[in-house]
């Protein structure tokens, strides 16, 4: 495959090892996750953007959730689907298609930490100093924090990215089905030192600064809600933090259990099917987390899909 005479600037993507008679049945699972995720963001979305009532800061950032979700969910599951039909030898994609898409998945998953810092931070104030909640986080305080999660993230990827496509190329195979940062540097017979220092700096403050950013504000919580004797105002605290705890344990694992398998090579095909569910999942899992376990929002599905029986009825 690597002595294959192609332009330089056409690539080959591994891809996933479907047989013939698993083609449609992973495509039509595929697409069911893709059309799930999609519409269960969109409909989080617009639900928040439309009722006043859902105005507050933590849908605010719910919000934002669902929107990088949207944006995670395209950047990786269409391209899957297409070449689920393509044969494996036959899965082209421009050098400047592939460094694109590699932005966007570590910009998904950047932002996806950096959301969610934001999101405990939000929570802890709530609940550890609800008095000056209102005046601390305001519209204007929810936008400054969003943008923050986005931008430090972009610049990041950019640098990350960057250090690649300087590289110059000797191979053509992208041993993935999507391509990502460790793709693109390693097209490169060049020494890759930097790459993997800034890389390896970059994973270690991102997932470091998350890690312990979640855990002591959730730890601060636990201790004030043990403190607490108001059993109500307890369990509201902790069904919301349980929340956003299972959905960054969720994606904690998921980038811990690529991360191990990209340690044994053997294991490949097993590290390519997690990686897709991965990508394809996370944002279903999500919308399912934030949407069906917050009253308001259930409240609003609910009388939402009822006002349209009660026209289908008419």
């Amino acid at each position: 495959m690597e002595n294959l005479t192609l332009h330089e600037d056409i690539l080959l993507l591994e891809g996933l090892k479907v047989s013939p008679q698993s083609t449609i049945p992973s495509f039509i699972f595929l697409l069911f996750i893709y059309i799930f995720a999609l519409v269960s963001n969109v409909t989080l979305v617009v639900l928040i953007c439309t009722s006043s009532s859902l105005h507050q800061p933590m849908y605010l950032l719910f919000c934002n959730m669902s929107i990088n979700d949207i944006f995670g969910a395209t950047i990786v599951t269409p391209h899957v689907l297409r070449d689920i039909f393509i044969p494996q030898p036959e899965r082209y994609i421009h050098y400047i298609d592939c460094a694109f898409q590699a932005f966007c998945v570590h910009l998904y998953a950047g932002t996806s930490h950096t959301v969610l810092m934001i999101m405990a931070f939000d929570r802890y104030l709530a609940i550890c100093n609800p008095l000056r909640y209102a005046a601390i986080m305001t519209h204007r305080m929810v936008l400054g924090l969003s943008v923050w999660a986005w931008a430090t993230t972009v610049i990041g990827v950019t640098i990350l990215i960057g250090l690649s496509v300087r590289l110059s190329r000797c191979r053509r195979v992208i041993p993935n089905p999507f391509c990502d940062n460790a793709s693109l540097f390693k097209l490169s017979c060049e020494s890759v030192l930097i790459n993997n220092i800034y890389a390896l700096g970059y994973t270690v403050v991102l997932l470091g600064s998350s890690m312990c950013s979640v855990t002591l504000t959730y730890l601060r919580i636990a201790m004030v809600c043990l403190r607490s004797k108001n059993k109500a105002l307890n369990s509201k605290a902790l069904q919301t933090c349980a929340t956003h705890l299972a959905v960054y344990v969720f994606m904690l694992a998921s980038a811990l259990i690529i991360i191990t398998l990209h340690r044994f090579p053997q294991m490949s095909d097993y590290r390519k099917v997690v990686s897709v569910l991965c990508e394809a999942t996370l944002p279903a899992f999500n919308a399912v987390i934030y949407g069906l376990q917050i009253k308001q929002i259930k409240q609003r599905i609910a009388t939402l899909f009822h006002s349209r029986r009660v026209v289908q009825m008419k």
